[in-house]
């Protein structure tokens, strides 16, 4: 179970979005969350892997070593 609080401007959007379609505001909350939430895993771990990088824990690989690596030379 998820409760959440929307902006006031958000919360009347989402009401006459339900409402025009006749579908439930829970409906599209979830829809929103699941459409996005790979974006959002996918940025919260660059954003992990900068700081490591730049703490010097990881290191980096420059374009050709993965190109080469992957076996997708010319």
């Amino acid at each position: 179970m998820l409760a959440i609080r929307l902006p006031e401007e958000i919360e009347k959007r989402l009401d006459a979005l339900a409402k025009a379609t006749g579908r439930t505001k829970t409906f599209y909350a979830r829809q929103a969350i699941l459409e996005h939430l790979d974006d959002l895993e996918d940025l919260y771990l660059a954003e992990q892997r900068l700081i490591e990088v730049r703490a010097g824990k990881r290191g980096t690989q420059d374009l050709d070593s993965v190109v080469r690596e992957l076996g997708l030379e010319d």
